[in-house]
This record gives C-alpha cells, structure tokens and sequence, in this order.
C-alpha cells in the first residue's frame, strides 16, 4: 500500500491554496489575542458544562475498553494502552493560551502516542470550530499528549489562525494529505463533522490488521453513515467504511442541548485486533485507492 509522504510543517501557509479557499487581510496579528481570549473563554465553558464530565467519561470508558484488548494488540501497544489506566480525566484549569505543565513528563511517551485533527475549521470566526478546537486542547491536556505531537490541518486556516495554532504550542500541516496519512505509532484522529471521503480514505491509508488497531477516530458516527447511505451507494464511494464496519467498535458522544450543533453525530471508533481477523481473508485483499467520481461531501479532498 502506497504510504503518504512526510508532512510539511511551518508558520505560514504554502503557496497554491486550493480552489475556494481565501485569505485574509493583512495587519490580523494584532487580533491574535483577541481570539485567544475566545478560546479561553469557550474552554471555561466547556469546563463547567456538564457536558465536559460526559465527554471525559465516554473517552475513558473507550480507552478502558481498548486497554481490555491490549493483550491482543501487536508490538508496543499493550504499554500504550496501559498507559492510560491511571489517567485522571477531571477538569482542569490550565489556560489553553501555555503550554501544558505535563509536557514532557507524560505517561504516554511522545514516542507512543500523537494527535491528528483535520477539518476543524475557521476558529478565528465560526463558534463552532471556536468550541471543537477548545475540547481538543483540553483533551490533549487529559491524555497528556505534548502539543507538539497534535498535527492540525484545514485548507481553510488564516495566517491569523495558524500564527494563533502556533503560539498554542500545536504542529501545523501545511500540505493536504487528504486523510491519507499511514500511522506508525498509536494515533487519535480527531475529525469532528468531516466528510465521508476523509474518513474512507484515511481507512484506506492504514488498510491493515496491524495498523488499524493503533488508531482511534473521534468523528462522526460511522453506524450514522451506514444507516443514512443505501447500501449500494456506501459500498460503491465509501467502500473502507463499509468494510470495516463489522471490525469497529463506537461508542456515541454524549448529547447535550448546549452543544448539539457542535458534537452531533459524533461516536469514538477504534478497530479491535480480534474483530479485524474474524473479517474474511478477502476483506484485505482489496486495496485500491479510493476515487470520487460522483460524491458531492469532498470538503478536503481536493484533486
């Protein structure tokens, strides 16, 4: 299987901006904490909303369960797992404007485990992606992830956001891999509201039973998918997601009123070992790359 190339990581965007995309007006460094301020105040939100517990408790309870299958996971990855049993997923009230203080003294070694968010969207402008950045960063901070090791990519970022991003402490990707990013080490993608595509290609990347049980996938539901796409039209554009359906496992986001435009529909998915080889042998025979003659939901992937 083809790998996807090193990314290209920098403080300003690459030139040949996709097609739509627009960038701002000069002089907005000087509005960079204004929309830090934002994010503050979106993270304290979300700290004090119930919500937060919620969410907190369906990570853990989904990460328990990968820690219940980490015998069976290849290499590494049982002390990855293990890594996160005595994880304390309790609010805190460390500002997303510094750095985290557990940086470098994570018990998940950076080594052992990163972060890679996609389609998060214009956060400078848009209060959705405002509160989707806001919990990422508080889950780096529970998970004890270094922000260095979080790699975030939107064809739609400003100069404005990426200077922001970078002053957070967070990597930002300046080439569009178009999800098909080939994980080495265990891997939380966070893709909250992408397109299909993203996801089925991302799927295709890693179409594996060693690497698909390094990831996990905070996104949309993909029973959600299978229930709203006829059968014939799921397996014929998206045909990763199907495959894979019967080797997931998903456990639902918690639903909150407060929320419900900025969380709807979301599910974390990870890819049990065991449930992958009961898939028939045929299942991975099948590797071609994914094409999207007729799909209308492409958003990142650009060709």
């Amino acid at each position: 299987m083809e790998q996807a190339g090193p990314w290209r990581c920098a403080g300003r965007l690459r030139r040949g901006r996709a097609r739509g995309q627009r960038t701002r007006p000069g002089g907005e460094a000087g509005h960079s904490g204004a929309v830090q301020r934002r994010l503050q105040e979106a993270r304290e939100e979300l700290l004090s909303s119930p919500f937060w517990a919620c969410g907190q408790r369906a990570i853990q309870e989904s990460l328990s369960k990968c820690l219940e299958q980490g015998e069976k996971t290849p290499g590494s990855m049982s002390e990855v797992l293990c890594s996160f049993e005595n994880l304390q997923l309790e609010p805190s009230h460390q500002s997303v404007t510094k750095p985290s203080s557990h940086s470098g003294e994570s018990a998940c070694k950076s080594s052992h485990l990163q972060c890679v968010c996609y389609g998060i969207g214009s956060f400078s402008s848009c209060v959705i992606s405002r509160y989707q950045l806001a919990f990422l960063l508080l889950l780096l901070e529970k998970l004890q992830i270094p922000k260095s090791q979080c790699y975030i990519f939107d064809p739609l970022f400003s100069e404005l956001e990426i200077s922001v991003l970078n002053d957070l402490g967070v990597t930002v990707v300046l080439e569009n891999e178009e999800g098909k990013h080939h994980i080495h080490e265990f891997t939380i993608f966070y893709m909250i509201h992408c397109g299909k595509a993203l996801y089925n290609n991302l799927l295709w990347s890693n179409w594996s039973v060693d690497a698909l049980p390094k990831m996990i996938i905070i996104g949309n539901s993909f029973k959600g998918i299978e229930e709203r796409l006829l059968a014939r039209i799921l397996e014929r554009d998206y045909l990763y997601i199907a495959k894979v359906l019967k080797g997931t496992e998903e456990a639902a986001f918690p639903i909150h009123p407060q929320y419900m435009d900025i969380f709807n529909d979301t599910s974390i998915h990870w890819f049990p070992l065991q449930k992958l080889k009961e898939l028939p042998t045929e299942t991975w025979r099948f590797q071609e790359e994914p094409m999207y003659q007729e799909c209308d939901d492409l958003e990142i992937i650009r060709k």
